[in-house]
């Protein structure tokens, strides 16, 4: 995946908006207003840093070298994902759905009642 094809998947994913508040090199994805990925648009080979269960975070790490502990972030909930195309596509969009949902998880209940029914 490169940078366009992130910012596409993770922006077609309901109530999702973006901003850029570190500046013009990070792009912070958020459902209803709390963050699930930054992606770093300077840093060859691209990176992002998504979210995950702390159990699952520790056997990503040890199963991927392109997954390691968030930078700048909490590292027990954080992983940073290297696309160095060692993982797949379809392994990376995973991981973004999994950050999107254990976000969604956290939200109130009459959030998530919102993302249920858009229309609410």
């Amino acid at each position: 995946m490169n940078v366009e094809e992130i910012h596409n998947y993770c922006m077609h994913k309901t109530e999702v908006t973006e901003g850029m508040p570190f500046g013009d090199t990070v792009v912070v994805y958020k459902i209803l207003g709390k963050v699930f990925l930054l992606l770093s648009l300077d840093d060859t080979p691209l990176q992002f840093n998504a979210k995950c269960d702390p159990a699952r975070a520790i056997e990503l790490r040890e199963q991927y070298d392109c997954v390691q502990p968030g930078y700048h972030m909490n590292k027990k909930h954080w992983n940073t994902i290297i696309v160095d195309g060692s993982a797949s596509d379809k392994l990376l969009m995973e991981w973004i759905d999994h950050s999107y949902d254990m976000v969604v998880r956290g939200l109130p209940k009459k959030d998530r009642m919102k993302l249920q029914d858009p229309g609410q």
